[in-house]
């Protein structure tokens, strides 16, 4: 009798983005209950209630951009206790859409206090005022940033979201231990 193989341990993280890219991952369906029988979900905004990123992962998909102190705080400790990390859809890649807010400053030589100034104050129908208690709105970083501006990434997982077939397609030789081809339109399309 042979010994299954051990799960590895997955996780999924989820910064500044739409969640978008974990609706995709949802969207895998029924391949779900296969890839249940190859991993252990250890943290994952969509399947578990942890709040501590766990240590010894084997595998993280980082969906979206690093936009606050606690994205890049999660980042880097994820980077620290993870074997492989892969940007996991355009915001992550790029920055994409929360990149955006770069262009205020860019363009306005805007602050950090003027987007959240903007956001707040200036665009609120009623009762304009900033978030009282604190670490409800965690610190901006006066640019937002792609994840591998930040942290070392191992593997580039573009697309707006991905679709359920091309996050297959990575995650498939993943199991296997190998690398996925990440080559031809059909995996690294953006958008």
């Amino acid at each position: 009798m042979t010994t299954p193989a051990p799960k590895l341990r997955f996780a999924t993280v989820w910064l500044a983005g739409c969640s978008g890219c974990h609706m995709s991952f949802l969207d895998l369906d029924e391949w779900l209950f296969e890839l249940a029988t190859h991993v252990d979900v250890v943290f994952s905004p969509v399947a578990s209630d942890a709040k501590t990123y766990p240590d010894d992962v084997d595998v993280c998909l980082v969906e979206g951009a690093v936009a606050n102190a606690d994205n890049r705080e999660l980042a880097l400790q994820l980077r620290q206790r993870t074997r492989l990390v892969v940007s996991f859809g355009d915001c992550a890649v790029t920055g994409n859409v929360p990149a955006l807010r770069n262009l205020w400053s860019d363009v306005d030589g805007g602050s950090r206090q003027s987007v959240l100034d903007r956001g707040y104050l200036e665009l609120a129908d009623t009762g304009a005022q900033h978030p009282h208690a604190p670490g409800i709105v965690p610190e901006l970083l006066e640019r937002v940033l792609p994840l591998h501006e930040v942290i070392p990434v191992d593997l580039y997982l573009p697309g707006c979201p991905p679709s359920a077939q091309r996050i297959r397609a990575a995650i498939e030789p993943l199991l296997r231990g190998e690398m996925p081809p990440m080559q031809g339109k059909a995996m690294l399309q953006f958008g």
